[in-house]
Formats: C-alpha cells, sequence, structure tokens
C-alpha cells in the first residue's frame, strides 16, 4: 500500500473523532476540536508531499517516409511486382521443436541455466546424467532424474 494512502486514513480518522466529539457536546469541545481538525489537515498535507509524482513517457515516432501515390496505372504494376517473398526455413525434425520449457518443473529461467551448460533441448536433456546436472546446478538428483524421465516421455511422444 502506497504511504500516501495510509497517512490519508489517519487524516480521515482524525475527522470521524471530530465529528464524534461535535456529536456528544464533550466539556473540552473547542480545544479537542481544534486539535483534531489541525492534525487531520496536517495528515492531508503529509500524504499530498509523499505521492508518487507522475513521469513523463518520450515515445519516439517511427520515422518513415509516406509512401507517394502512384500517378499512372504503370507505376502500380511496378509496385506490385517489387513485392517480397519471405522464405520460410525448412520445418526441423520433431525433437528441436520442443524446448526445455516444456519439460514439467523447467520454466525459463532454469532453461537458461541448462542452456548454458550445454544443454539446448529435449533430446540434450534426455541424455544427460541425473547426477552431474544435479552437481552442476545445486539442486537435488531427484529433480534432475525427474526432467530426464520427462524429457524422454516427451521424446517418444513425438
Amino acid at each position: 500500500m502506497r504511504s500516501d494512502y495510509a497517512l490519508y486514513a489517519v487524516a480521515i480518522i482524525f475527522f470521524i473523532l471530530t465529528a464524534i466529539v461535535l456529536a456528544y457536546q464533550v466539556e473540552m469541545t473547542p480545544l479537542w476540536t481544534i486539535t483534531t481538525t489541525v492534525l487531520g489537515l496536517f495528515f492531508i498535507g503529509l500524504g499530498y508531499t509523499l505521492r508518487p509524482k507522475p513521469q513523463q513517457i518520450q515515445i519516439e515516432a517511427p520515422s518513415h517516409t509516406p509512401p507517394t501515390p502512384p500517378t499512372t496505372p504503370t507505376s502500380i504494376v511496378t509496385e506490385v511486382a517489387k513485392e517480397e517473398k519471405i522464405e520460410l526455413p525448412p520445418p526441423e525434425s520433431a525433437p528441436s521443436i520442443l524446448e526445455l520449457t516444456n519439460v514439467k518443473g523447467i520454466k525459463t529461467k532454469r532453461s537458461e541455466q541448462l542452456k548454458t551448460l550445454g544443454i539446448n533441448n529435449i533430446e540434450d536433456l534426455s541424455k544427460a546424467s541425473a547426477k552431474d546436472l544435479a552437481a552442476k546446478l545445486k539442486i537435488s538428483p531427484k529433480i534432475t532424474e525427474k526432467w530426464i524421465e520427462n524429457a524422454k516421455q516427451l521424446l517418444e511422444k513425438s
């Protein structure tokens, strides 16, 4: 919770106390009313000074020139002919499509740690030693055994 909200809440409590004192007509009403009102105003001011300041966000517009409109029908044909075809790389084999994050218990951070150790896909993980992997990552070998078993099951399914 932001600290300015807490200070506003304290100010509201002081104002409620002021209202209660005024409602019951306590014998020390003038002093109590002035004190709680001043404290309420003080906490509102303090909360106002602690509120977060708005930050300016700069967004740079992309610098591109607008296309010029074609003037003749031949320029339209030449622009269509200039379209480029993007060739996709050939599809890879199924084991490399499966990422390390497909293994149960491996998230992106752990995937990055495994990649630094040379384990880049599920196939590499299924061939790894659970004890060596656990020692390098400083975790329990039981966890790495589960990862390796899960990786082998995923390879069998694909």
